[in-house]
Order: C-alpha cells, then structure tokens, then sequence
C-alpha cells in the first residue's frame, strides 16, 4: 500500500471517529431535555436518540454535506492537500475532547468548519478558503439559538393557553408520553445535519485523492456514495450511544428546570429549526439550536427561572469554537509538516 492510499484510509477512519466524538459530544442535545424531566432513563435515551440518528440518512437529502466539501478549495493535483483534511479534522477532535472535559455543549460543527478553514489557511493562506460559506455558517452562530428561542417561546405560549383548564397531574402524564416524539424528531435533526458535515469531509478527501470526480452526487441509490452515508450516520449513532453525561448535566439541569410539558416544547422547536436549516443546506449548530429553545422556554415562566450565568459562560465557549479549533488545526498541518511527511 502506498503513502496516498494509506493518508486516505487513515483519513477516512479519524473522520469516523470524528463522528463519534460528534455523536458522543452532542448526545446531550438530544437527551438532556428527556433525562432532565425523567420520561425516560439515560440508558434509554440515549438508544433511542441514537436509533432515530441513524435512520435520518432516510429522510434529508445531503445539501449540508454538499456545503462542508466546498468550504476549502480542493487541489486534486496537490497531495499535500490530503493533509488539509487530517490537519482539519485533528484541530476539531482536539478542541471537541476539550470542551467535553470541560463540561461545555459547544458545537461540533463549528469546530469541523473552523478546523478545515484553519488548515486550509496554513495550507496556501486565505485564497484557498471561500469565504462566503464561512460567513454564511458564522451568521447562524447567533442565528440558530435566536431562531430556536423564539420558536421555543412561542410553541411554550401556544401549549399553555391549550392546557390552561387542564390538572397539573393530567399534563405531565400527556407531555411525558409527548416527549418521547419530539425527542425522536430532535434527533432525526441532529442526525440529518450533522452526520452530513462529516461525508462533507469524506468526500472533499476522496475528491482531493482523485477516487471521485467532482459532481458526483451522494446518494443512497449511488453505490459509490452509499457506504460514506451508512458508515457516518452509524458513527454519529455509536457516539450517541455512548452519550456524553458532563454536558447532559450542564443542557437539561444547570440552564433552566423542565417539566415534560417544557421538555416537549424545547425539543419541538429545536426539531423544526434543524429541519429547516438541513433542508435549506445549512449546518449549524445544534447545541445552540436546543440551548436556545431551552432558554426561550424557561423564559415563558419568568426570566429568573434561566440561570444566565451558566448561559453566559457557554455563549463564550461558541464565540471562541471556530477560531480556537482553526489555531489547533493550523498547529497540527504545522506539525505534520514539521515531521517532513511530505
């Protein structure tokens, strides 16, 4: 086997244990809501996010995977560029272990985003980066937890004057069977948008490597693309299932307290903000999605019940995901050129 085809295959299983971490990182998005309000026990949840990760391969067409590939400009007649992507994908693993260590939900997207723009840029500088889908992803860093807040509020408001003449008693045993759909749909969401940034990924490697062309489609029905579909959303369900119990403690317990009727909203909204967004093509983020429908949520009784302090502290850490995973990146294509692999 030689250097190339070795670069690849090792590419290819980092990628995957990228989705992993993503899916592990990220499980508290799905479940934190669901354990917090305890409709079902973390074992169980977790299976169950990671059951409807899996089978959203089926339901979004890969337009968030389309985005990711095209983020650096991909030079098939340059080798080195193979090193951009595991540059890339090692600065987001490192900050991903990080911010887990550290308890903080920051977004795995962003950090794959940042970390292929910054080896890119150690790569050949900024000409090698398109900039506008950058800009685009940035943009819905304040975007996407606005838009799940407002969503969440108002699904919040709506439910309420639904269930205005309803028994405390009767309400939580409707909403807690309720939380087991929209905690399915949240899920289909964080699977559909996520698990496409890393065939992003796959397929600006295998177009670099020359092993696709260019406008190839990713598909179900195309068998050269089927296996990058089955093995990431596989990932991102094994990552799940693993779950991520610091960051369920900090997403469903430390921000605001949940009953199942405020499970349900929060996951709702989070659910329609992703669909939204992976139809549209869009990755973002969605830690900030289900934060901030959590927050808009918790907002609905009274502005005290959010413990902003927490919600502070975890807005910093996505301000710095992007540029602190680009840095990490820009250090390891600085290193592997350091070791003279090329």
């Amino acid at each position: 086997m030689d250097l190339g085809w070795f670069l690849v295959i090792l590419t290819i299983l980092i990628a995957l244990a990228f989705d992993v971490i993503n899916g592990f990182h990220d499980a508290a998005n799905s479940i934190a809501t669901v354990v917090s309000t305890r409709v079902l026990s973390p074992r169980i949840a977790v299976l169950w996010a990671a059951f409807f990760n899996f089978v959203a391969m089926f339901i979004f067409a890969p337009r968030v995977a389309d985005t990711i590939s095209k983020i650096v400009v991909i030079r098939p007649e340059d080798p080195v560029f193979l090193y951009v992507v595991l540059a890339g994908l090692l600065g987001a693993i490192i900050w991903d272990l990080i911010t887990w260590y550290l308890g903080l939900p920051t977004s795995s997207s962003h950090a794959l985003i940042g970390g292929f723009a910054g080896a890119g840029y150690a790569y050949s500088g900024s000409d090698s980066i398109r900039w506008e889908k950058i800009i685009a992803t940035a943009s819905f860093i304040p975007l996407s937890p606005l838009i799940g807040m407002l969503i969440g509020f108002l699904i919040m408001l709506g439910v309420l004057w639904l269930v205005r003449s309803q028994r405390p008693t009767s309400i939580d045993h409707v909403f807690r069977k309720m939380q087991l759909v929209s905690a399915a749909l949240y899920s289909l969401g964080h699977g559909g948008n996520d698990a496409q940034k890393t065939m992003g990924i796959i397929m600006a490697l295998l177009i670099a490597a020359n092993m696709m062309k260019p406008d190839v489609q990713l598909t179900l029905t195309n068998p050269d693309t089927l296996w990058i579909i089955l093995s990431c959303h596989a990932a991102m369900g094994i990552g799940t299932a693993l779950g991520g119990w610091r960051i369920v403690k900090t997403m469903g317990m430390k921000i605001t307290k949940l009953k199942p009727i405020g499970g349900f909203c929060a996951e709702t909204a989070g659910a329609f903000t992703l669909f939204l967004a992976t139809h549209c093509g869009i990755p973002v983020s969605t830690t900030h999605t289900i934060a901030g429908a959590i927050v808009g949520v918790g907002a609905t009784s009274k502005l005290s019940a959010i413990k902003w302090g927490v919600a502070t502290r975890i807005v910093w850490a996505w301000i710095v995901t992007i540029p602190f995973s680009a840095i990490a990146a820009m250090l390891c294509f600085d290193l592997l050129k350091m070791a003279h692999l090329w």
